[in-house]
């Protein structure tokens, strides 16, 4: 019989951290002479009671360890349950949101997808607007701790060829997680710290400044405003480019840097790639723009870099409505949120190792038949790859190609245009937020999309953001008969 006190303890204390983190909302409201304060006061009382209860109940599973059955179950549970208490404050609160509104507001916050079911943003209490940054920077930090710590060990889309990268020992997954946290968290807290002091620099408000800081390093695109990033300037663009570049990049390099060695971060193959594709998509969309459509050089380039990082980062904020740039635009920013960042920073999707990994792969099946009698052994930076990493990712694009097609075509049967449908699919399983179109395009929102697409899209989120395999082997018959 499964024991689901280990991961229930483990969700039990995250729960109560995240009511207490509703006392800060609940604080601002109270500041601004808000009575909103009191739903944040009476959402995070619900929420901490949970918490606790289920720490109690679960207390005597602390010394039994927890085992690899139980990890996927946690792992899954985590991003499963706190999406249903973080919906509290939008379904009791401001918005008035119904349940399943609310819900999806959450999940699209935690798994930083950044799409977003609320109109009228500009005008919501301030508690409501900072609570929707602070779910997104938790789910942020909280993704940087599992893709370094339980994805490799879980050995899931290939992510077991960064067990030796420096954080692999043979501890517990627990304390390994609680090391790596506190780490990243100085890290997460500096780079957020950082880009809110460029965002003010840049002309934002204290608070935009903050609450735009925390959803840009977490790639979540959650803004407070319905335009998102169109009204905010020149300079603004440019701070958010920087920093959906740099938190897109794997955070053990920049923990390895803070112990002085460098060496790794210049010679990273996935940050060299990664780079490499972000410049080639913002020379094809200037160059698009400059010869397509009366702008100037200036222009073209800014919002060609701006949303052009911003589909590939999975962050989605929009400062131009690109569908209006013509089909090539729109075909290429379909294929680049196919993309990614790096493995192991808070951007989502099929990521960029992977491909690297894919056409290894291929370049040594070509050597094969130009020479039968050689060996060629597929290499990630400058060493072998071994057939249960291969294996694993080519599992992994299948399954992610598989639930694409699958997703689409159920939201195609809830009544939903095939644009709509197809984008939205690609929007929730890459976690990036806008889709294509007029309904859930960079100008609208998917306020307007039937409930049943809504719970659909909510566990392409889940599933996206928890790279498939996580999630899937819950469904297996000989998973609950361990």
């Amino acid at each position: 019989m499964v024991d689901f006190r280990p991961a229930g303890h483990v969700i039990g204390r995250l729960v109560v951290g995240l009511g207490v983190a509703m006392l800060l909302p609940a604080f601002l409201d109270w500041f601004d002479g808000n009575g909103h304060w009191l739903v944040f006061g009476q959402t995070a009382v619900i929420t901490l009671v949970a918490g606790i209860a289920l720490v109690l109940a679960c207390s005597n599973s602390t010394e039994t360890g927890i085992n690899l059955q139980q990890k996927f179950i946690l792992t899954t549970g985590i991003w499963l349950i706190l999406p249903v208490f973080g919906a509290l404050p939008f379904f009791m609160g401001a918005t008035e949101a119904r349940f399943v509104d609310a819900f999806f507001e959450a999940m699209s916050g935690l798994t930083t997808t950044g799409a977003t079911v609320f109109t009228g943003l500009d005008h919501l209490p301030r508690g409501l607007l900072l609570w929707r940054g602070l779910m997104q920077w938790f789910g942020g930090i909280g993704i940087i701790v599992v893709a370094l710590v339980v994805l490799p060990q879980l050995r899931v889309g290939g992510m077991q060829i960064f067990r030796t990268e420096g954080v692999d020992t043979q501890e517990d997954i627990l304390p390994r997680a609680a090391a790596t946290g506190r780490s990243v968290a100085w890290i997460y807290l500096l780079l957020t710290g950082l880009c809110a002091v460029a965002y003010q620099w840049s002309g934002l408000d204290d608070f935009d400044a903050v609450v735009h800081a925390m959803t840009t390093i977490a790639t979540g695109g959650f803004a407070n405003f319905d335009d998102s990033f169109t009204h905010l300037g020149a300079g603004t663009e440019y701070v958010g480019m920087l920093f959906m570049l740099l938190a897109s990049l794997p955070f053990l390099r920049y923990m390895q840097l803070v112990r002085g060695n460098t060496g790794p971060i210049v010679r990273d193959s996935q940050i060299r790639g990664f780079l490499l594709v972000a410049i080639v998509v913002v020379a094809m969309l200037t160059l698009w723009q400059l010869v397509m459509m009366p702008v100037g050089q200036e222009f073209a380039f800014r919002k060609a870099a701006f949303n052009g990082i911003s589909i590939l980062t999975g962050t989605g904020y929009v400062s131009d409505d690109y569908g209006r740039w013509g089909g090539f635009p729109v075909t290429l920013f379909v294929l680049v949120g196919l993309i990614g960042g790096c493995a192991g920073s808070t951007t989502c999707s099929i990521k960029i190792f992977r491909y690297q990994l894919l056409i290894a792969l291929v370049v040594s099946q070509i050597r094969r038949l130009q020479s039968p009698q050689g060996v060629f052994v597929p290499k990630y930076d400058q060493r072998k790859v071994g057939e249960d990493v291969i294996s694993s990712v080519m599992a992994f694009f299948i399954m992610f190609m598989f639930t694409l097609i699958v997703l689409a075509i159920g939201l195609g049967m809830t009544g939903l245009d095939m644009m709509t449908a197809i984008s939205g699919s690609v929007s929730a399983l890459a976690n990036i937020g806008p889709g294509l179109g007029p309904v859930i395009g960079p100008t609208g929102n998917f306020s307007s999309i039937n409930d049943t697409a809504k719970w659909l899209l909510a566990a392409g989120m889940l599933v996206g953001r928890l790279e498939l395999m996580v999630v899937f082997v819950l469904f297996t018959a000989d998973f609950w008969r361990r």
